[in-house]
Parts: C-alpha cells; sequence; structure tokens
C-alpha cells in the first residue's frame, strides 16, 4: 500500500464521514433525540427515557473536563453541537471550539449563534490552538480515525499522535474524556464489511489494549468503564424510534438509505449484545513528566 501524505489522509476521512453524517439533518430528527446526539447514552434504570439518557451522558464527559470551570474546551467530532450548546448556555464557558469534517453539521451548529462557540470544518490532525484548553472532549469520533487497511504498526502511531497533541493542546490541571466503540470479543477480521462498505468507509475500531498502549506515558487513565448495554439499548430506541417514522423517513432521504440505516442499528445492538463490541468511558488526566509544545510535539 502508497504511503499517504496527510492532506490525503485526512481528505479521505472527509469524504468518509460527509458520505454518513450528510445524510440530511431532517433524516436524523427523526429518530434521535432532540440534542441530536449520536453517541451513546448513558442509561439509569428501565424507566428511563433516550432524552434523559442522551442528557446524562453529556452530563458525565462536562464533569469529566470540569466544565462549570473551564474557559477554553474543544470537541473533537462535534456533531450537532450538543456538548457546544452545555458548554456555552449552561456552564458559560467563555471559548469553545467544535471540530467536525460534516458541512451540515457545521452549519446546524452556527446557526444556532451560541456565544463564544467556533465550530471549524478540519481533521483534528491540522487543529493548531492559539491558545491550550483547559478540557477536551471526543465522543464517538476516535473509531474514525483508523482504516481497516493499516497495519497494526500505523494504527499505534495514528494513536499516539492523537494523544500527544491533545497533551500538548491541554493545561497540565486539564483532561481528556473520551468515548469510542471497541472491539470486543471479537477479531478485525470477523468485522461486518456491510457496516465497513456501506456505513462507516474507511473506518476501523481500536482495542482498549491499543488506546491504553498510545497513551502510556502521556496520560493516566483516571478512570474506564464498559457502557456495551447502553449502546445496545440506545441502538435499539433509534431503531425503534425509525421504524416508527419510517414513512416520513422515505420522504426526507428515500427507501434504500432508511432500509441501511435499519439493518446497520439492528447489526449494531446485536453486536454489543453478545459482546462482540463495548463501548469505552475513558478519563485521562496529563502526565506533567514530559513536556509538549502547542501542537502535541515534544520539543527537542
Amino acid at each position: 500500500m502508497a504511503v499517504q501524505t496527510q492532506a490525503q489522509r485526512a481528505d479521505e476521512a472527509a469524504a468518509a464521514i460527509r458520505h454518513h453524517y450528510d445524510v440530511g439533518n431532517d433524516f436524523y430528527r427523526l429518530w434521535l433525540d432532540d440534542s441530536l446526539s449520536y453517541s451513546c447514552a448513558l442509561w439509569d434504570g428501565p424507566d428511563d427515557t433516550l432524552e434523559r439518557a442522551q442528557e446524562r451522558k453529556l452530563r458525565h464527559h462536562l464533569d469529566a473536563v470540569r466544565a462549570p470551570r473551564a474557559r477554553n474546551v474543544l470537541d473533537i467530532g462535534c456533531g450537532w453541537g450538543a456538548i457546544l450548546d452545555r458548554l456555552a448556555a449552561t456552564h458559560g464557558v467563555a471559548r469553545s471550539v467544535g471540530l467536525t469534517l460534516s458541512e451540515e453539521q457545521a452549519a446546524y451548529v452556527r446557526a444556532q449563534g451560541l456565544p463564544g462557540v467556533e465550530v471549524r470544518i478540519e481533521n483534528w490532525m491540522h487543529h493548531q490552538p492559539a491558545e491550550k484548553y483547559d478540557g477536551i472532549i471526543s465522543i464517538g469520533a476516535f473509531e474514525h480515525f483508523a482504516r481497516p487497511d493499516e497495519s497494526p504498526a500505523e494504527k499505534a502511531r495514528i494513536y499516539r499522535e492523537f494523544f500527544e497533541r491533545c497533551r500538548g493542546w491541554l493545561h497540565d490541571d486539564g483532561a481528556l474524556s473520551l468515548q469510542t466503540i471497541a472491539y470486543a470479543n471479537m477479531s478485525p477480521s470477523d468485522a461486518s464489511s456491510f457496516i465497513q462498505q456501506e456505513i462507516f468507509p474507511n473506518a476501523d475500531l481500536p482495542t482498549f489494549a491499543e488506546i491504553a498502549q498510545a497513551a502510556e506515558g502521556v496520560f493516566e487513565i483516571e478512570s474506564v468503564s464498559n457502557g456495551r448495554l447502553d449502546y445496545a439499548r440506545t441502538l435499539e430506541e433509534w431503531g425503534r424510534r425509525l421504524r416508527a417514522n419510517r414513512e416520513l423517513a422515505v420522504e426526507v432521504a428515500g427507501p434504500e438509505t432508511v432500509a441501511r440505516y435499519t439493518r446497520y442499528l439492528k447489526l449494531s445492538a446485536l453486536g454489543f449484545r453478545m459482546g462482540k463490541l463495548c463501548l469505552l468511558r475513558l478519563v485521562f488526566r496529563p502526565y506533567s513528566g514530559r513536556l509538549f509544545d502547542a501542537r502535541g510535539v515534544t520539543p527537542r
């Protein structure tokens, strides 16, 4: 396989994200909650609702980066801006930056006019902040960093670069709150070709071991939890809502898209139920023994 430049890699990543997320905001509104949180919720008991569970998930990440006392926060993979909205409206954070590769998502967030919020259509590999952050949140983006055709060594390099850059962007007392799907009781070679080719092209999942090794010596893992059953329930609820709104969904996105997403939600929920996949919520605190500049590079 030919070695790609960083620009070529970023272009492919952007195209893959647009393939999935630019289906249309109106389509996602039919089956997501009001915050348009398109990631695993944090459920509490059989009578919980998707809306409350998603709000609880958002609070988990905001608490991890101590949002009430933060003045500058980065959201990598900001989606439709639920975290950015809470940072600005609930916690009064002076400056929040959201990174996305989706034109539709960026336009949606910008239209909200959230005070102190800046949204960039930008890959994390190209991010160069003017000042350091008090906290970094990344929900559901890590899954898109590596590709199925890459070697374990290349995946390790990419993950290591991500953690080193995040460390360089953070103040010494900052935090990184990360949520990602990961392989569990399944080999990457057994991953669904349907999901890899038709739902999330050019995306491969990490394992917990790969994440821990990539962060070693850069970040301390303060906490880690596996919410695989949370994700199974989230996907099942999304699927129920999509089926309930099927007629409208077909009008908005077409029958092929609706059929594709219905299958994807069902297969993914089954993967979490069976333990083939897991949902990792990790909170990282920087080690202070190494020095990084604002690009996440160790000065020489």
